[in-house]
């Protein structure tokens, strides 16, 4: 009850008209950063920090705050319509987003889907956040290498779920994309890795460029192929009412909805998972459980996984920083800058000496939640448009979102090379019918994997023992081994005949 008490104190520091103009204006800057391919809740947040340093700092870090959660509304839109992630955490959504939009014919309907389950995502992680922030802050300190690298193995173990009945895909594509992630400078002896000779891959491979080539580019080069065949969708009288969502719609959601939101937060606080984690994470999890389609065809609950859980990650986000003052991701460290420059020390005496800061801060994640939600839904129908432009100006508008996203985050043509290539490859996977997902969640999770497994073996100077020492990374190794056998076991009951094989539908 006393942390329901000081949010209503909040309540009270959000409702002035200062910091209700910033957190709107967060809000807007967050969707639009989000839907542009390649900038991201980082640069954004970068870029607005200099702008708020006359500001009151509570009004400064509601309009940050607003700007990185909401970005998370954005990068569905570009998703969904192009099949390019405006940011990282979106890529999941383009696996079921874009297929419902386009073979489907429901865009309407796919992007309401991301934004209730956006909302839902986020409401959960606020909730948990504010009566559990501090402990769960702690939680996430128990976390050091040794259960990160279990953590992060359970994840990569799941891959194989992303590629339905073919696990041979899904190990070929994860070594592939372990192998591209390795590729640069080791991050822990400094070394060069593959680089052949070149300069330019001493700094590895960048991430935007290559999986705006991989899901972006790759399209480009299927509707070049297809531009005389594609049908053409009809959207120009689409209306809110002809975009709104059936109860049936939103029972397929809830619980993906739900679970995305509670695994996304715990994800969030975890340092360094971030909320591109939290969502491959969700999605490969959905996986697990009953859908009333096939993912990545087109199905409710794989956007709502992957959607849900990225906003709960962003929610999560804040506590380690606020009592803790450790960044959960890049832009925590940017948002953790801007604390430090304003004068203000994050740690659990900043709930007592700065109340007005940190739950307004808090409460005005709240108002963005339903900022964010009205904004998106009420700009669904211009968003549309996008789908009945003809291809032969689709192609050239899309491309040329590729090439300034990919030289935005590298400022060379570094990172368009990059974007050309991999788009190649993704065209290639796509005509032989590979998933890109397993590709991208080892290319993101490997880095992370590689350095928290170093450095438990260098705490245990090189033994494995310390892995089932610590119960938490007992538990995953345990959870890992269960995936493991379980194709088996099933395999076994299926030929005795305790269980049935599944018919298609």
């Amino acid at each position: 009850m006393e942390n329901f008490e000081f949010l209503l104190h909040g309540f009270q520091v959000v409702f002035t008209l200062e910091n209700l103009i910033a957190t709107l204006i967060g809000c807007l800057l967050g969707l639009i950063i989000g839907a542009m391919p390649g900038i991201g809740s980082l640069a954004g947040c970068a870029l607005l920090l200099p702008l708020t340093y006359r500001f009151n700092p509570t009004t400064a870090i509601i309009m940050l705050g607003g700007l990185y959660y909401a970005n998370m509304f954005g990068g569905s839109f570009s998703a969904i319509l192009l099949n390019i992630p405006g940011d990282t955490p979106a890529i999941m959504t383009t696996l079921d987003g874009y297929p419902m939009a386009t073979k489907k014919k429901r865009p309407g309907q796919a992007l309401l889907t991301a934004n209730f389950s956006s909302f839902i995502g986020g409401f959960i992680g606020m909730i948990i956040l504010t009566f559990t922030g501090p402990a769960l802050a702690n939680v996430g300190l128990k976390f050091g290498p040794v259960e990160m690298t279990t953590l992060l193995l359970f994840a990569m173990t799941s891959i194989g779920w992303l590629v339905g009945e073919n696990p041979t895909k899904g190990l070929i594509l994860t070594l592939l994309g372990m192998l591209v992630a390795s590729m640069g400078m080791d991050t822990l002896t400094g070394s060069p890795r593959y680089d052949f000779g070149n300069v330019y891959l001493l700094g590895g491979v960048p991430f935007t460029p290559f999986v705006i080539g991989i899901v972006g580019f790759s399209q480009v080069i299927l509707l070049m192929e297809q531009r005389n065949t594609a049908p053409k969708l009809v959207t120009e009288k689409l209306t809110l009412r002809g975009s709104m969502i059936t109860k049936h719609d939103v029972k397929r959601l809830a619980l993906p909805a739900i679970r995305g939101g509670i695994l996304g937060t715990f994800v969030g606080v975890l340092p360094g998972a971030g909320a591109t984690a939290a969502s491959i994470m969700s999605y490969s999890t959905q996986k697990s459980f009953k859908s009333e389609e096939p993912l990545g065809t087109g199905a409710i609950e794989g956007i709502a996984a992957s959607e849900s859980a990225n906003n709960g990650a962003a929610a999560g986000a804040f506590a380690p920083l606020l009592a803790l003052g450790i960044p959960g991701s890049g832009t925590g460290a940017v948002l953790l800058g801007g604390l430090m420059l304003w004068g203000l020390n994050p740690g659990p005496l900043l709930f007592k000496n700065s109340p007005d800061f940190a739950w307004g801060l808090i409460a005005s994640l709240f108002i963005a939640n339903v900022l964010a939600l009205a904004v998106s839904w009420g700009v669904i129908p211009f968003l549309i448009k996008i789908l009945s432009v003809p291809t032969k100006l689709l192609i050239p508008i899309i491309t040329v979102v590729c090439i300034v996203g990919s030289y935005s985050t590298s400022n060379s043509m570094y990172g368009v090379i990059i974007m050309f290539i991999s788009g190649v490859v993704g065209y290639i996977m796509q005509k032989f019918q590979y998933s890109y997902a397993p590709l991208l969640l080892a290319f993101v999770l490997s880095p992370m994997l590689e350095s928290n497994m170093r450095k438990a073996f260098i705490i245990s100077r090189g033994s494995v023992q310390i892995f089932v020492q610590k119960p938490i990374s007992l538990v995953f190794l345990i959870a890992i081994v269960g995936i493991v056998l379980f194709p088996v076991v099933r395999y076994f009951l299926m030929r005795i005949g305790v269980i049935q094989p599944k018919t298609a539908r």
